[in-house]
């Protein structure tokens, strides 16, 4: 998902940027573009990839918490920890 975060990133710079030279040139199905409309969409895909970048971070931490508690659950106690029988 963070890949996926920083390709609509990419993708949103790339946008803005050639928005702001020619509207024109991304916007070419509308009669007027203005570099208005660019800033709108491209405000929006940066809040798209910085929700899709926090979310595949959180994800990451969640699995790597996982990831640890699994493998102490999976290791036994030491001897010296472990309650005398009588």
């Amino acid at each position: 998902m963070i890949d996926a975060a920083f390709h609509v990133l990419i993708y949103t710079a790339i946008f803005f940027a050639l928005g702001m030279f020619k509207p024109q040139w991304p916007l070419f199905f509308l009669k007027q573009p203005s570099r208005f409309i660019i800033l709108v969409i491209s405000t929006v895909g940066l809040m798209i990839g910085g929700t899709l970048y926090g979310e595949g971070h959180k994800q990451e931490q969640m699995a790597k918490k996982k990831a640890e508690q699994s493998v102490e659950v999976a290791t036994p106690a030491p001897a010296s920890e472990l309650p005398a029988v009588k």
